[in-house]
């Protein structure tokens, strides 16, 4: 059966994500926690599916206008997919994830670390590109070994609590090249390194029967025509207002999380 409150949950999060590609992890995880009282091992696993699934349909969308640096996502994988596996395979062979205690305090530890990121983003940008205002910048040649060990660190927070490729990987992607990452341009990389890197992790989650199937269903019936939408809007609209919003909401409900 098709539960409408997850359906317009999942409305609410596809349309953000396909927007401002934030927004997968850092919404749906707190609202399944605090909302739907799920537990926390369910909602990561299930928001994982979720994520790959959408932020897939928001890839196709952000593809056709040719925006995605593709030796920036490789580098991510390189390091993010390895750790991400290898954790979820430690998780599923020898640690007792269902008795771990402070995964909710790391989910809302996790939200107000990409909130802080997102309403500290400009002044972040303003300090490590001042001179992009009055002279043409050549864009940053790839940081192979740097690049790399921000995937791994995205692969272990989004393995561990679902959190972290989205808004996390932006900040981590301005920081490492400001002259490179144009917003389009982070917006759209951001989102297809998030979508093999969910799906890893979350395949490794099915396999202990820890997703929950009918309530996937009901959030992506919410999420698809959504976060398509969001995506075609993405690049005819300034996102800053909206990331802004999602940052103060996602900085009280981190709060909560961990209160």
């Amino acid at each position: 059966m098709i539960d409408v409150s997850y359906v317009l949950a999942g409305a609410l999060t596809g349309f953000v994500v396909g927007l401002t590609g934030v927004g997968g992890g850092a919404m749906m995880t707190p609202i399944l926690l605090l909302f739907f009282n799920v537990a926390p091992v369910t909602a990561v696993a299930t928001d994982l599916w979720f994520a790959s699934i959408t932020k897939l349909v928001a890839a196709k969308a952000h593809h056709k206008s040719g925006k995605i640096d593709w030796q920036i996502v490789k580098h991510l994988w390189s390091g993010s997919l390895p750790v991400a596996i290898i954790t979820v395979a430690l998780i599923h062979f020898g640690m007792k994830f269902q008795k771990v205690s402070w995964l909710t305090e790391a989910i809302g530890f996790l939200i107000v670390l990409t909130a802080i990121g997102l309403i500290a983003s400009p002044l972040l940008l303003k300090r490590i590109r001042p001179q992009t205002d009055n002279t043409v910048a050549q864009p940053e040649a790839i940081k192979p070994k740097t690049t790399v060990f921000a995937g791994a660190t995205l692969g272990l927070c989004v393995a561990l609590t679902s959190v972290g490729a989205g808004a996390l990987g932006s900040v981590l992607l301005m920081y490492l090249y400001p002259r490179r990452m144009q917003p389009h341009t982070l917006v759209a990389s951001d989102i297809v390194h998030a979508i093999p890197l969910a799906l890893v992790a979350g395949i490794g989650y099915a396999f202990t029967g820890m997703v929950d199937g009918h309530m996937l269903v009901s959030l992506l019936v919410g999420s698809l025509p959504a976060v398509l939408l969001g995506s075609l809007l993405a690049t005819k609209l300034s996102s800053r207002l909206l990331q802004t919003s999602l940052a103060l909401v996602l900085l009280m409900v981190g709060v909560r999380t961990l209160v």
